[in-house]
């Protein structure tokens, strides 16, 4: 239960880092004061009426709102130094490399059952534990 419950929160923390970081966009697009589309990620679909910027008195307008994530977790390979890299490089070829499965053993004999005792091997050795 325990384990489970470490997991669950560590998904959750994950999920919660790649969130903060994400950026994203919201398009919208209005006709007058009224909202006809809004988009994330993508551009808002127009009402179909032409917006002429020679034009003053044009009711439709688009309005963009970005989200941006956080800096601070983007950490870039580039940005260390040759001694740097070749010390993270050389630790994970390592570190993965340590995990290498062991050959699957065949015991040829696993399907087999003892042969049935036929006399009691004890009694007939005159072998006794004192």
């Amino acid at each position: 239960m325990k384990k489970a419950f470490q997991h669950i929160i560590s998904l959750c923390m994950a999920f919660m880092v790649m969130l903060s970081t994400m950026s994203f966009t919201v398009d919208k697009h209005f006709c007058g004061s009224h909202l006809v589309d809004q988009a994330v990620f993508s551009k808002a679909k127009t009402c179909g009426m032409q917006m002429s910027t020679d034009m003053e008195g044009h009711c439709c307008t688009n309005q963009k709102v970005s989200v941006e994530g956080q800096d601070e977790l983007k950490v870039s390979f580039d940005s260390f130094d040759f001694q740097q890299q070749l010390f993270i490089t050389t630790f994970s070829f390592t570190y993965f490399n340590l995990f290498e499965s062991l050959p699957k053993q065949i015991i040829p004999f696993k399907d087999y059952s003892p042969p049935l005792l036929v006399t009691d091997i004890q009694l007939a050795d005159q072998v006794f534990l004192i």
